[in-house]
Order: structure tokens, then C-alpha cells, then sequence
């Protein structure tokens, strides 16, 4: 199991012994299991080191990594377990429900899957703008509809079960140019599933999302709406496979963002006029949706993990 983790040295010492009553269950389920933890620390001052020490256990490994930006923990979790079946990923402002673990390895020899996914609930530690409630962008309703078993096209490393072997075999690793624009994940899990891969969902395998308050506010969903527009939009340029099939993507991509600013600026409008919060704000949201798109059909990269 992997951890990346950058100066949430609270969250990472709550976490551990979580991760630790995982390990107890699983073996409990299962005794042959042998389980491991690397927390890899991002941050050049080592700010992780000092909590991962407080949790004397010789099933954790403390490690850094210089290089800033997702892409680069992603990679050194893959680095670190080589040699292993499997590598789970859960990251370090979460928190896993009773047999999480367990669900994410019973699903993978249940459906023989490549890749476990599962759901990544919202848990705001502060009070929540009710422009963010009104947009339901703290929800994640877009794979509700779900039941174990069922096959995605992409998943999020936030909570991901990875048959590491088949990784190794194919050679697959997470792509440098997404380190500080996120969308790494997206592009890795869909890039699996093209070689043959296969991700399915767990529904019992739940974490929560602990979000700091200032997190919960409408300037940063938008922004997070645009960074994830963008993102996605460039995973779908990467995996173009030729120039004219790059040129169809950006023609997409260029049509439907227009279209959703479109109809996104008019929702807002009607929402403003009839005094309707949640139509100006899911309006507000598709719009910006439509300028990720666009941004990324022009060549601009939104990096929300860029530092100083």
C-alpha cells in the first residue's frame, strides 16, 4: 500500500493506525496475506518524517521524493513495490471504512480484475458555502448508479487496488507531463484499460475525503472545475493516437466547450434573473467546464500543484 503525502502531518498521523487496523483485518480474513505500507513524502523538508516515526512498525517504510508533483509519487509507489502482487493507493487526507481493504482485494479475484476502484465520499471539516451545496460539486454523483462489479473506463489513484504484476508487464507508469496538473490517473487508468486492462467498481471499498473549509467555497470548486476540465481534456489529446486524430479530438473538444459555456452562462443568467442558487451555480460550473476545454485545445495546462 502507498501514501504520498505533502505537509498534512496531522492527517497522515491519523491515518496510520487506520491503515494498521486495515493490515488486522485483512489478515484476519485472509492469513497469508503479507501486507506493507510506504509513505512517500513529497516535501523537501521532510515534514512526514518525524509522524511516520511515531508509528514504530516494521510493516512501514518512510521514503521521499524530490521531484514535486503527483506524477512523481505516483511513479516511486510503482518503484517501491516492485516485486508485489498488488499495490493499493489511498491518499493521505483520507480515511478508509471498516474492510475497505479487504472489499478492494475480495472484488479483484471475484471479477479477476486488472484495477479495484471505489467510491471517494466528501467529508468537509468546516462549514460548506451554500453555492457549493446549491452545485452539488462536493458530491461526486457521477458514478452513483454503479454496483460492485461494474466495468469504468478510468479511475482515481485515491482509492485504487493495482494488479501490480500486469503493470510491470506492460510497462505502464504514470505520465510526467501531468505532475503538477493532475489527470495523471485518468490518463494512466484509461491507457491500462486500451491494453487490455480491466478497472471494475467496489462499492463497499469507501473513504472519506476529509476537506479542509477553505476548500469548500465557490472560487475554489470553479477553479477545481476548470483544472479538471483542463485535465481531462489534455488526457484525451494524449491519447491520440496520430495528428488527424489529435485534430478530431481539438475540433470535440473546441465544439463542446463552446456549447457549454453556451448553455452554461444561460442557466446562470436564468438562475440570477428567477433567484434559483443551484441553477446559477451548476450553470456557473458547466460553463467553466466549457473554458477547461477550450484552454486545453489552445495547449494551456491549469497546474493547481504548482508551488511558490
Amino acid at each position: 500500500m502507498a501514501v504520498a503525502t505533502f505537509r498534512r502531518p496531522e492527517r497522515l498521523h491519523a491515518l496510520i493506525p487506520r491503515l494498521f487496523a486495515q493490515f488486522e483485518t485483512a489478515v484476519a480474513w485472509r492469513p497469508d496475506l503479507t501486507l506493507g505500507l510506504v509513505i512517500i513524502d513529497n516535501d523537501p523538508d521532510e515534514s512526514a518524517r518525524e509522524t511516520v516515526a511515531k508509528h514504530v512498525d516494521d510493516r512501514v517504510r518512510y521514503t521521499t521524493e524530490a521531484a514535486p508533483g503527483v506524477t512523481a509519487v505516483r511513479n516511486r509507489a510503482l518503484d517501491e513495490s516492485a516485486g508485489s502482487d498488488l499495490l493499493v493507493f489511498i491518499d493521505d487526507d483520507e480515511s478508509p471504512e471498516e474492510r475497505w481493504l479487504v472489499a478492494l482485494i475480495e472484488t479483484r479475484e471475484r471479477f479477476t480484475a486488472t484495477a479495484v476502484a471505489g467510491p471517494v465520499v466528501a467529508a468537509p471539516d468546516g462549514p460548506v458555502d451554500p453555492w457549493v451545496v446549491a452545485s452539488e460539486s462536493h458530491l461526486r454523483t457521477h458514478r452513483a448508479g454503479l454496483v460492485t462489479g461494474d466495468a469504468v473506463d478510468r479511475a482515481a489513484t485515491n482509492n485504487l487496488l493495482l494488479d501490480r504484476a500486469w503493470v510491470e508487464r506492460h510497462a505502464l507508469r504514470f505520465d510526467e507531463r501531468f505532475g503538477l496538473t493532475g489527470g495523471e490517473d485518468s490518463l494512466f487508468t484509461r491507457r491500462l484499460v486500451k491494453l487490455g486492462g480491466r478497472i471494475v467498481w467496489c462499492t463497499e471499498a469507501v473513504v472519506h475525503d476529509h476537506i479542509p473549509a477553505d476548500r469548500m467555497s465557490r472560487s475554489y470548486n470553479l477553479r477545481r472545475v476548470f483544472s479538471l476540465s483542463n485535465a481531462g481534456a489534455r488526457v484525451d489529446l494524449a491519447l491520440a493516437d496520430s495528428f488527424g486524430e489529435r485534430l478530431v479530438v481539438r475540433a470535440r473538444l473546441a465544439l463542446s466547450g463552446l456549447a457549454r459555456i453556451v448553455i452554461g452562462v444561460a442557466r446562470a443568467t436564468r438562475g440570477r434573473l428567477r433567484g434559483s442558487l443551484r441553477d446559477r451555480a451548476f450553470g456557473e460550473r458547466f460553463a467553466m467546464r466549457g473554458r477547461g476545454e477550450l484552454a486545453a485545445v489552445v495547449g494551456y495546462a491549469a497546474s493547481p500543484y504548482r508551488r511558490g
